[in-house]
């Protein structure tokens, strides 16, 4: 758990990539396992568990099952929980692959296509794999050993580890991956450099090389040392280690959609008066913003301030920020109404704006006073990923794939309760006749976002059909209805 509660750091889920540049996968049929996808949809995630007591991993496939090897190196993936012959050693390599060596039998893991065994007893080329996260990229970076997440500082024009919670939009770091090495990449599109600076381009001393330790992070840059936070305000960047230590590690978090809401008076809900919820500030500050965070099981949602409280149901229908745990009175129904929205409160009733900027849940029947704009403030750059891979630009047309093992960027824009999304063309999304997305628009079109389960938007396009990923792997914008090809990790 993270130090401020409000969320958990991330399962490191991966590819691993053999030297002839294919994917280790996990098939279905038989539990047998080969090493021939060329990319990384859900076949090839595997999932790092942790011996707390040692340094001794368990991979499991995205079908629940543990690899496993017996004493003459033959592989197999049919084991629910994890036994002695599913005790792997992760041993980075100075290249920055990484090993797979048996704990009992101390012969290492590697191969091709479906010729994969553990018996090498020193590591040549076919035992070496390549580390490809499969976590959506977008996250909130904490230091372990300060316990601070990283911020951008647009004053000092750096990266600094020195926020004790991770809010607003200058706390989302994106990580771009590109020649088996990753990049770190504030808000405003600059990547952080081995010395500190942030720069536009992406450069040797971008690239890092991604190290685990003990279930964190490290990374290495192009000289073999390791970023680390430093001084007063944590600046991030190379230190002289060659060896992460504690100070060298990190953990992803998720990153929650934070948001801001206009009521029918034109002003901002805040709780700058104190701990009661009332739209009643011109200008959008941190007391203006809030987490949203849907619960798994409901699906309701709750939201919670920079303080870290949640809103909560009061008696007569009041709203005050001083919840510190989840429960019923701070569950909230939404329903999404193009460039609206409305809440509904545990007690039934619809929460409304009175006069004097109080929100209250006393309504029961929509109109304008129960009806709130709300301002996703935390992605100005989008990264899409569903259930069979990244959103990415169709190499040889102006189409967007939706199958992808690596993603592109695109920005996204608010316009008046909806969503225009660039692409790195400086042309738009939009919807042709046939359904397709295309990225050569010269003007922008609407989207609208709902984010309807944990950690997942259904994205509405402007002729009321959802976004989703056709069977081919392409990008439409005709769906019917919220399922599973229509919902998007953000």
């Amino acid at each position: 758990m993270s130090t401020n509660g409000i969320s958990m750091a991330l399962k490191l889920q991966f590819g691993l990539i053999n030297y002839e540049n294919r994917y280790f996968t996990a098939e279905a049929f038989g539990l047998k396992v080969n090493a021939s996808g060329t990319s990384m949809t859900k076949k090839q995630i595997w999932t790092l568990e942790q011996d707390q007591d040692s340094q001794v991993v368990f991979l499991r496939s995205h079908l629940g099952r543990y690899l496993a090897t017996d004493k003459d190196g033959k592989v197999r993936c049919e084991e629910e929980v994890p036994n002695t012959s599913c005790r792997f050693l992760l041993v980075m390599q100075s290249g920055g692959r990484w090993t797979l060596q048996s704990e009992p039998y101390l012969r290492y893991f590697g191969g091709s296509a479906e010729y994969l065994s553990c018996f090498a007893q020193t590591i040549g080329e076919s035992e070496l794999w390549a580390m490809h996260l499969a976590l959506h990229p977008q996250a909130n970076l904490l230091s372990v050993s300060r316990k601070r997440y990283a911020r951008l500082s647009t004053r000092d024009n750096k990266l600094c580890m020195d926020s004790n919670i991770p809010w607003g939009v200058d706390s989302l770091i994106t990580l771009v991956y590109l020649d088996e090495k990753y990049s770190l990449k504030t808000c405003d599109n600059r990547f952080l450099s081995n010395d500190g600076k942030l720069v536009m381009e992406h450069r040797p001393n971008t690239s890092f090389t991604l190290e685990l330790k003990s279930g964190k992070l490290a990374f290495k840059d192009c000289e073999g040392k390791f970023l680390s936070p430093t001084g007063p305000t944590g600046t991030l960047k190379s230190g002289r280690c060659s060896r992460p230590g504690k100070d060298e590690l990190f953990d992803l978090e998720e990153s929650h959609p934070q948001v801001v809401f206009q009521a029918a008076n034109k002003r901002y809900v805040s709780i700058r008066q104190g701990v009661s919820i009332s739209a009643n500030q011109d200008d959008e500050t941190d007391m203006e913003t809030f987490q949203m965070e849907i619960d798994k099981e409901t699906k309701k949602c709750m939201f919670r301030t920079n303080g870290g409280n949640y809103w909560t149901l009061v008696t007569h229908g009041g709203f005050l920020s001083t919840a510190t745990e989840a429960e019923e009175n701070t569950m909230f129904d939404i329903e999404w109404l193009g460039r609206q929205i409305a809440l509904r409160a545990n007690n039934g009733k619809y929460v409304c704006t009175k006069k004097n900027g109080q929100l209250a849940a006393v309504s029961d029947s929509l109109g304008e006073d129960e009806q709130f704009m709300l301002k996703l403030i935390n992605r100005p750059i989008l990264v899409l990923r569903g259930e069979n891979g990244f959103v990415c630009h169709h190499k040889t047309s102006n189409t967007l794939d939706s199958s992808r093992s690596v993603y592109d960027i695109f920005s996204l824009l608010y316009s008046d309760g909806a969503y225009q999304v660039k692409s790195g063309n400086e042309k738009f999304w939009y919807v042709s006749s046939s359904g397709l997305v295309c990225t050569d628009g010269n003007k922008p079109e609407d989207f609208f976002f709902e984010f309807v389960e944990y950690g997942r938007v259904a994205i509405k396009c402007q002729n009321g059909k959802y976004l989703r990923g056709d069977q081919g792997g392409t990008l439409m914008g005709d769906g019917l209805s919220v399922d599973a090809s229509s919902l998007w990790e953000h």
